[in-house]
């Protein structure tokens, strides 16, 4: 038998890509590339699922709430009104040099909205001591990254502050002005970074704002604390899949 011609070979792929289509079609579902996707990175303010007894993190909150939970925002998910998903790449304890291993594999998509919070353990590995070029490789280990990475926009989050700016609840065993200068040293780069690849979120200030019940283990969010970490994202989140 002779093999197919060129010509043939061309009709034949052609075809079998238009049954294909067809078929998408027939079935009724949204292509992966149209289903709106949110992407978080960072550290554990993102990945808090094993800080609450429900599982439950921001970004999943975000893509679809649980009722039960948070009556308050029922309707209010991005499931609600179109299809969603979430990509959860943020780690617990990760720090701005782990966010590329984070990355790894991610494809950029015209329907995504990349979370990222980051700087918390970088300031408690050193950095809420640090009088040398430590925030200063942060700023550019963080620029980088943000440069490199394929999605956009990007919703850059501050790092808040689990002692509500009372010097009395230090728990560092450093001076607490000098920590709370260095995180206010953070806060600026992540301020000054957010608008060239997106939208700042000012987790600091919606944190000052409530109690201890947002926290668990200290510095962790509570169950309540993923709910208002996903309160503080969600409107950023709307206007970027708007």
């Amino acid at each position: 038998m002779n093999a197919p011609s060129p010509v043939r070979r061309r009709i034949v792929r052609s075809v079998a890509a238009g049954a294909a289509i067809f078929a998408g079609r027939t079935l009724a579902r949204p292509a992966f590339s149209d289903v709106f996707t949110v992407v978080t990175f960072g550290d554990s303010i993102l990945d808090c699922a094993r800080y609450n007894s429900f599982g439950v993190h921001p970004g999943g909150l975000i893509v679809r709430n649980d009722d039960r939970l948070f009556p308050d925002y029922r309707g209010r998910d991005l499931s609600s009104s179109a299809p969603a998903r979430v990509d959860h790449r943020a780690q617990d304890g990760s720090r701005v040099a782990d966010l590329t291993h984070q990355a790894r594999g991610l494809q950029a998509s015209e329907h995504s909205v990349a979370l990222i919070t980051i700087g918390g353990n970088d300031l408690l590995g050193g950095l809420v001591a640090d009088h040398g070029p430590g925030i200063s490789r942060f700023e550019q280990q963080l620029n980088a990254f943000l440069r490199r990475m394929p999605v956009r926009p990007v919703l850059l989050g501050t790092v808040y502050d689990p002692t509500f700016g009372d010097d009395s609840r230090n728990f560092l065993g450093i001076d607490a002005s000098a920590a709370r200068a260095n995180l206010n040293r953070i806060n600026s780069i992540i301020a000054e970074l957010a608008p060239r690849f997106g939208e700042l979120v000012d987790l600091h200030g919606h944190f000052l704002a409530g109690d201890t019940s947002w926290f668990t283990r200290t510095i962790e969010p509570s169950l309540r604390g993923a709910s208002e970490v996903r309160a503080a994202f969600l409107p950023a989140v709307l206007r970027a899949r708007q």
